[in-house]
């Protein structure tokens, strides 16, 4: 598991996989170890013998005779171990089995199509967006082939290896931390050479690497030209053509990667292979010859026929001209001097890092022994290429960096074609949509279209399963004997959960829009029309597109804003990002809206919620960018790629993934709440009292008749404050707690019903509640309190993770708090007097 240098030393040394060691003695101080291999003796310290994976005799007579895998972390005794003994080729059976699991890590530019291959190889269903950002943490799924298991690791999308951004600290720290056995560098073909930026970045740290020249299709059909295998060898690294939509080289690359993996150390100086280790890999392939088709051989498929030399690309050092290069050299010597240094890092990498100013290199190397001496051999070098190069360090390895993929460009032969223009469909579809005079007025139309028809769409299935709930109610309620678990089950379960679960459909429907918004190529668009206004905000262009995802969900809305380069945009972003409404908040603006408000005016009242939340992140960003959270905010860079038609599963597969995790909600949190919520209400229990009666001298009604006060500016009654405290946990617990309280409520007549004007499903809702004084006003209100007030305890969390302070977190939920307290009690006492 070492890295560069310090692995060949050791595979040099005869430590390669199916040999056999023998330990033999510990030193006095027991350090160094006394190892016996391949018929000679070699001495090893501790830590670096940790490094090398080993089977145990025992853990191998267990695999074989349980035929399952033992991980390497578990420890057999002699007495646990069978009492059989093993023979050479059974032992090197069971260390190559163990072997068999390959951890790949993908790396590329955003909108390369990382996740596509995520998807396509390991069957998740993650997020595949088109715009920069839509990974935001690494996910993690699992894939098969040939008898091998491959642990795939999609790492959020990155232009460089620099200090920049969070998320590009982010891939550093996890290639560097978890040492993947492979990296796919996933390149988008169809824009190559500013991808290969990250190339020549990757190829610094001296990675066992492979690139997917992924989109080749696009490629292709533009008419391009490249001679990808003398590419492959300019850069020492393979290169395999894919189209992952298609699945096209998938195979091929799967194929590369073993035989990457399991030959890449055993290699001479010739690029000859080591012909143990070839005859090994061809013995396995073999069994698998005629499961999988072979599209095409390729020169790192050294598993097949015998290859002339120099046909394994090897890895190789990019030249970045003599004067930089002698500088690399002076910092590498001083750097090697310390062997942890050496075991986890490239020594080249971290002196092409210290010669760009890197922040994160400055202060590891700066907790070093010598950390001194090498900052100060670095001022000096980097003065040295300033005053030779009349620029830089850092702008002089970009351009050196930059030259060496215009030269490997030149030499493979490459040409762009005209045969078809990729861009030409976006420029027209752009003209439009980004016009300067329609832009706004179609973003506005499209987001009421969005909300039309999450009402109208929706409102059939949502009929559906409300008399589906209806039934069951009352089946339960014919058939279950009079008590407390009949009122549990009728009121508290069925009474809360299915007060939520009926917004399902509204809830796909809005997904299903921001699905189509991302995967298209919209929302980077939307970013690009927006950022004057974001900018007058004293937030970043990029700052939008977090918040137009928060229309879904907050939580990976403000995780998304790692995409935000600056930390101040970043801060402010998090911070009103809690003021846009979020899914979570829909089924009780539908409740309120359709109990309280005309078929006719529903949708305006949606709007105006949602245009109220903007407008006061509009305010707050302008407050907290002028008095609170200061700073040089960065330069709009932004990459618009073309647009990019979804296709209809690939949205439906997205949409259920977050109606999944609404009804996960619905079984969990929502349903423990809904029983929480009833059992306060039920006890203590008197059958003497009526409905209403029970009610207030509950736990539910105590509590809620203390802090009646606080809100007696807005009209509230305790009903609906205990419904705001429920709503801390999750935003749809407010629905089922507001289902849950006025179940029971039977104390209006009929009579009552014929101020509705229509007889909905929401009459009965209606007449419970206006018969404890709710007027339209005051649910108004009520819906401001709830757009506004504390995140739920998930969207402050990842406020705390995000900004890596719980100061940050806790001063979102106290500010929200209070300004829902005042705009609402301001709207009601102004509506009071008008009224």
């Amino acid at each position: 598991m070492g890295h560069g240098g310090f692995r060949k030393r050791i595979v040099e040394m005869g430590f390669i996989k199916g040999k056999i060691v023998e330990v033999l003695l510990n030193a006095p101080l027991q350090d160094p170890v006394k190892y016996k291999i391949m018929g000679y003796e070699v001495s090893l310290r501790h830590n670096e013998a940790d490094m090398i994976e080993i089977i145990s005799v025992e853990e191998a007579m267990l695999l074989e005779s349980n035929n399952t895998r033992v991980q390497s972390t578990e420890k057999v005794t002699g007495d646990d171990a069978c009492d059989f003994s093993l023979t050479d080729k059974q032992l090197k059976a069971a260390a190559m089995k163990k072997r068999r699991t390959i951890n790949v890590a993908l790396v590329g530019n955003p909108n390369c199509g990382k996740t596509s291959l995520f998807n396509f190889a390991s069957g998740a269903h993650e997020r595949v967006g088109n715009y920069s950002g839509v990974t935001v943490d690494a996910k993690e799924g699992h894939a098969t082939f040939e008898g091998y298991e491959f642990n795939i690791v999609d790492l959020p999308g990155t232009y460089s290896l620099s200090a920049y951004s969070p998320e590009e600290l982010y891939v550093r720290k996890q290639i560097i931390e978890k040492t993947p056995d492979i990296v796919i560098n996933v390149i988008d073909s169809s824009n190559i050479e500013r991808n290969l930026y990250l190339t020549t970045q990757l190829v610094d740290m001296h990675l066992r690497m492979i690139c997917a020249l992924n989109m080749y299709d696009e490629f292709e059909n533009r008419g391009d030209k490249l001679d990808y295998k003398i590419l492959s060898q300019l850069f020492g690294v393979p290169m395999i053509p894919t189209v992952f939509k298609t699945g096209k080289g998938v195979e091929m690359l799967f194929h590369i990667i073993i035989n990457m993996y399991e030959g890449v150390d055993f290699l001479d100086k010739n690029g000859n292979i080591n012909p143990e280790v070839a005859a090994d890999i061809r013995d396995w392939h073999k069994a698998y010859g005629n499961e999988h088709s072979q599209e095409e051989e390729h020169g790192e498929d050294f598993a097949h026929g015998d290859r002339p030399n120099n046909s394994v690309y090897r890895h190789i050092h990019l030249n970045h001209g003599p004067q930089i290069e002698e500088s690399i050299e002076a910092l590498k010597s001083e750097l090697q001097e310390d062997e942890h240094i050496r075991h986890k890092y490239s020594t080249r990498y971290l002196s092409i890092k210290l010669l760009e100013m890197d922040s994160e290199t400055e202060r590891l190397v700066n907790s070093l022994p010598n950390g001194k001496r090498i900052i100060d051999i670095r001022d000096k070098q980097a003065d040295r290429i300033k005053k030779e190069n009349a620029e830089d360090c850092e702008t002089a390895i970009m351009d050196a960096k930059y030259g060496f993929i215009h030269g490997a460009l030149q030499e493979a032969g490459y040409e762009k074609g005209n045969k078809q223009d990729t861009y030409q469909i976006t420029h027209a579809i752009d003209s439009v949509i980004t016009n300067k005079y329609i832009g706004f007025p179609l973003f506005f139309l499209l987001i009421y279209v969005m909300f039309q028809a999450t009402f109208s769409l929706g409102q059939y299935p949502m009929d559906w399963i409300e008399n589906g709930v209806t039934a069951l109610s009352d089946l339960l309620s014919s058939t279950l004997a009079d008590g407390p678990l009949k009122d549990m089950l009728v009121d508290g379960i069925i009474g809360g959960v299915g007060a939520v679960i009926v917004f399902l459909p509204q809830i796909l429907i809005l997904y299903g829009f921001i699905s189509f918004m991302e995967d298209s190529g919209y929302m980077a668009r939307a970013a690009f029309i927006m950022d004057k206004l974001m900018h007058k905000m004293g937030l970043h262009g990029k700052s939008f597109i977090p918040l137009i995802m928060g229309f879904g969900c907050n939580v990976p809305a403000i995780m998304s804003t790692r995409t935000i380069e600056s930390r101040r945009s970043r801060l402010i972003t998090m911070l009103i990002l809690p003021l846009m409404s979020c899914s979570a908040r829909l089924p009780i603006y539908i409740m309120i809206t359709g109990t309280f408000f005309a078929v006719r005016y529903q949708s305006l009242i949606m709007i105006s919620l949602y245009a109220i939340g903007i407008l006061l992140s509009v305010i707050m960003s302008r407050i907290f960018s002028r008095w609170i959270i200061r700073g040089e905010d960065l330069p709009f860079v932004m990459e618009l790629p073309p647009y990019r038609f979804p296709t209809s599963k690939a949205i439906m597969r997205h949409t259920w993934e977050k109606g999944k995790q609404y009804l996960k909600k619905m079984g969990g949190i929502i349903l423990v709440a809904s029983i929480i919520v009833w059992a306060l209400g039920y006890f203590p229990h008197n059958n003497s009292l009526n409905a209403q009666q029970q009610q207030e001298q509950s736990y539910i009604g105590r509590i809620g008749k203390t802090i009646e006060p606080i809100f007696h500016a807005q009209g509230f009654d305790w009903r609906l404050d205990v419904g705001l405290i429920a709503g801390v946990g999750a935003k749809e617990i407010v629905a089922s707690t507001l289902g849950v309280l006025y179940s029971g409520d039977d104390t209006v007549t009929d009579n009552d019903q014929e101020n509705r004007e229509s007889n909905d499903k929401y009459s009965n809702l209606y007449l419970k509640m206006s018969a404890n004084g709710i007027t339209p006003l005051i649910a108004f209100c009520y819906l401001l309190f709830v757009l506004i007030y504390f995140p739920c305890l998930a969207t402050i969390a990842a406020i705390k993770h995000e900004s890596g302070s719980w100061r940050w977190a806790i001063f979102a939920a106290i500010y929200t708090t209070v300004l829902a307290w005042f705009v609402s009690a301001a709207v009601y006492q102004i509506g009071m007097l008008m009224a």
